[in-house]
């Protein structure tokens, strides 16, 4: 048994037995050769005989015609990590041929389009030659359409050779194209025709096949992290979004408009009871998004690193003048616009530190595409309650690519809006004596009473500044109100770990050695924490989900006497702010940092964690 995996044998070499729902394919195509149709249906027709899967797609920002490739790992376990190299390769690129063989295991498959001239230079793999350009001659498809329609050749190969039967592949394509049954039928026309082929031609000499699974994907569904987060905020009353397009964030406010027509548009009247707005910049976006929260709408905006930069004045604004709205930063690869189709969690210190001054922003940071809905309506309750800009940090790997997940869990409960007054209100707190100001601690909580546009009563109006303001909302500059305004603030940023989603521990039994991580590094260190298990090493996890940091993140430092910082960034962020908040730990914090583009590995994560604790041994 290798060390890669408890339960296969990744990476041993040349396999012994049938490996079955245990392996990885690649996909190397051009981009804008209509691919992702494609990797799709493989993805999810294997999805849907029950066996658990994962796709990543590594794609250029340029231009169309470079190199792509898609990755679909199937694991009979669970697991949803990058594994670092392929078991079978599909070769479609010419272009990346060779470097394609180099990420193939001894032992692995290469499907190669047979028009791909090119030497095959590994002997310990096994090769099987595709007649792309024959079969899509013989299946009549028209000349501006074989280019697009050219890889649903490899569907059909790759899913007769592995065992995919073609009623999921049909399936997988009725969903895909919803129902059109033209486009269905022509696609399909190809996929059978390319089976039927490799059915008579091809002798199957490699290990590698599927088998119907049940009891792993029960009650799962497939999704992205951008799309998922869309439905919840939908889900959870947003009613404005402002939004300037940015890879990789773009799609989430695509997906608002392509789900306002059924969730959000009133029966009755004809009319949506959500807005999207694309603004002429990221300026602009933030700007709206602010003045929607003043005024009393649930507001949103989506962007990733760069757009955040811009925005940072802004939010400034929105932190001191205490407006609820919520930022959904997708964070890709910096600085500057650095590699913006890979994905990093290189933004946590930009947004801990965000704005001039003091200022601390509140931070949610799913784990799941689950997470990515329920943060979704969750950040704008918390927005509100807290009355303060909230940061989901979200990244390309989690909100662009489809994951395995639970279906969802729609929001029972009440919105969450907060200390909100209106006419009644005011009269009510005067009759107990009770005074107010717009930035006046009635309750002690150092959150004050708002009021929105609309409210009549004369007490209501008050001016929302960005400058020095006493709690009546009226112009100082004397050093004791100043002081008392911003720790008050202070206060209730700190007090809001109460509305926060707490960190999720994962244990056996107390160890010595924890492991904190957060975000879509997650499935990574669950997988290393198991091959470290089967190793002999035993580990605690505590996935951080929200800044500042929960009484929990300081119980875990003190109970553990070496504690590993997973994260995917070059600089060890995360670490550097478990450091800022407890300096009497840092002894204890070790950084398991990295970042080239792409998800970490389990054998990464691994391998850096045991070369440390021989090191301690």
């Amino acid at each position: 048994m290798s060390d890669e995996s408890p339960s296969h044998a990744i990476g041993a070499g040349v396999q012994a037995g049938p490996v079955v729902n245990d392996f990885c394919i690649t996909i190397s195509t051009v981009n804008g050769s209509g691919s992702a149709t494609a990797n799709n249906l493989l993805l999810r027709a294997l999805f849907r005989m029950g066996i658990p899967v994962s796709g990543k797609n590594i794609f250029p920002s340029n231009i169309q015609g470079l190199p792509t490739w898609y990755t679909i790992r199937l694991s009979k376990d669970g697991y949803l990590a990058r594994l670092e190299k392929d078991d079978i390769v599909v070769a479609m690129n010419p272009a990346s041929f060779s470097r394609e063989m180099d990420f193939i295991l001894p032992g692995g498959v290469l499907f190669y389009a047979d028009d791909i001239k090119q030497e095959i230079t590994r002997t310990d793999i096994i090769a099987y030659p595709m007649p792309v350009k024959k079969l899509i001659k013989d299946a009549d498809v028209a000349p501006n359409m074989r280019d697009y329609i050219a890889n649903m050749v490899y569907v059909g190969v790759v899913g007769q050779m592995l065992g995919i039967s073609l009623d999921e592949l049909y399936a997988a394509l009725d969903f895909h194209f919803k129902g059109k049954k033209k486009a269905i039928d022509s696609n399909f026309n190809v996929i059978k025709a390319a089976a039927d082929w490799a059915a008579a031609n091809l002798e199957k000499k490699d290990p590698y096949r599927v088998e119907r699974m049940t009891g792993m994907t029960d009650d799962c569904i497939m999704a992205d992290g951008n799309t998922s987060a869309a439905l919840g905020a939908l889900f959870g009353g947003l009613q404005f979004s402002g939004w300037y397009p940015i890879t990789p964030a773009t799609s989430l406010a695509e997906s608002l408009n392509e789900y306002l027509p059924m969730l959000r548009k009133d029966p009755q009247t004809g009319k949506y009871t959500c807005i999207v707005v694309q603004s002429e910049d990221e300026l602009a976006a933030i700007g709206m998004t602010i003045g929607a929260g003043w005024a009393g709408l649930r507001s949103m905006t989506s962007t990733s690193g760069p757009g955040l930069s811009l925005m940072s004045e802004y939010l400034g604004l929105a932190y001191y003048a205490e407006v609820p709205c919520v930022v959904w930063d997708v964070q890709r690869v910096g600085p500057s616009t650095g590699l913006p189709t890979r994905t990093q969690q290189g933004d946590l210190t930009q947004v801990y530190f965000n704005g001039h001054g003091d200022t601390q922003f509140v931070m949610l940071i799913p784990g799941s595409v689950n997470e990515c809905f329920e943060f979704g309506w969750r950040a704008l309750d918390v927005a509100e309650r807290v009355q303060t800009p909230v940061i989901v940090m979200s990244d390309l790997d989690l909100g662009m690519n489809q994951w395995m997940t639970k279906k969802f869990e729609y929001p029972d409960r009440p919105l969450d809006r907060g200390k909100i007054l209106w006419e009644e209100d005011i009269d009510a707190l005067v009759k107990e004596n009770k005074d107010w100001g717009r930035y006046l601690d009635v309750d002690g909580d150092g959150i004050p009473y708002r009021t929105v546009a609309g409210n009549k009563h004369p007490r209501s109006a008050y001016f929302a500044r960005g400058t020095g303001h006493d709690e009546y909302g009226k112009y100082s500059e004397e050093p004791e109100v100043w002081e008392r305004v911003l720790d008050r603030i202070a206060r209730k940023i700190q007090n809001s770990t109460a509305y926060l989603p707490a960190p999720v521990l994962t244990s056996d039994g107390k160890s010595e050695i924890g492991i904190i991580v957060s975000g879509s590094a997650e499935p990574a260190v669950m997988e290393a924490r198991d091959q470290l298990k089967h190793k002999g090493v035993a580990t605690d996890v505590l996935r951080i989900r929200s800044i500042p940091f929960h009484d929990e993140v300081k119980d875990f430092l003190r109970d553990h006497q070496r504690v590993y910082v997973v994260e995917l960034n070059r600089d060890g962020q995360m670490g550097q702010l478990l450091t800022i908040n407890y300096p009497e730990y840092a002894t204890r914090l070790f950084k398991v940092a990295h970042t080239d583009g792409l998800a970490l590995t389990a054998k990464w994560v691994r391998e850096t964690i045991e070369a440390r604790e021989e090191k301690v041994s």
